[in-house]
């Protein structure tokens, strides 16, 4: 198997547990009553983005749907206004995952950055149409926060991945 550029180690197979726990995570601080601000970075959809990305058979369009309309339910926002904005973004995630992971992953951020641009975009669009008032400027710094804590979830979320250093000489992986 030919190794993308920006691995240097193999990695362990994912636990699908891991996968919908880390989902599940995402939404529930996603649905912490802290009061959001309009450039607050959505987690949940960083989170999509990554597993779409690295596990593109397991996480796909159709689960950024269900938790776009959760997250719909839960703002008391314009139904279909996040399922739309995680529906678009989990494609375009899906479209450019084999190109992505040939890049190091601050190139990915700037990679993945026009996406989280587009979802914001979609969004803040399907709210305005729907009679909404505009949140402000400020929304549009909530992609450039998601872009900047790219190397962080790429960190946490591949660590239960990563091998141990094996001491065996003897043993080529």
């Amino acid at each position: 198997m030919i190794m993308p550029r920006g691995s240097d180690q193999l990695l362990l197979p994912v636990n699908p547990l891991f996968i919908g726990l880390s989902l599940l995570l995402a939404l529930a601080l996603e649905m912490l009553p802290v009061g959001r601000h309009a450039a607050s970075p959505d987690l949940l959809a960083l989170v999509l983005v990554f597993w779409i990305v690295h596990q593109p058979h397991r996480v796909g369009v159709g689960l950024g749907f269900v938790f776009g309309l959760v997250m719909d339910v839960h703002e008391s926002a314009v139904l279909g206004q996040h399922a739309l904005a995680y529906t678009l973004l989990a494609y375009f995630a899906i479209t450019i995952h084999r190109r992505l992971l040939w890049f190091s992953v601050p190139a990915q951020a700037l990679q993945i950055l026009p996406l989280f641009f587009a979802a914001h975009g979609v969004s803040m669009a399907a709210r305005l149409i729907a009679g909404g008032m505009f949140p402000g400027w400020a929304v549009m710094l909530a992609p450039l926060f998601e872009a900047a804590l790219w190397p962080v979830v790429v960190w946490l979320l591949l660590a239960p991945q990563r091998r141990a250093p094996d001491p065996d000489v003897n043993r080529p992986l």
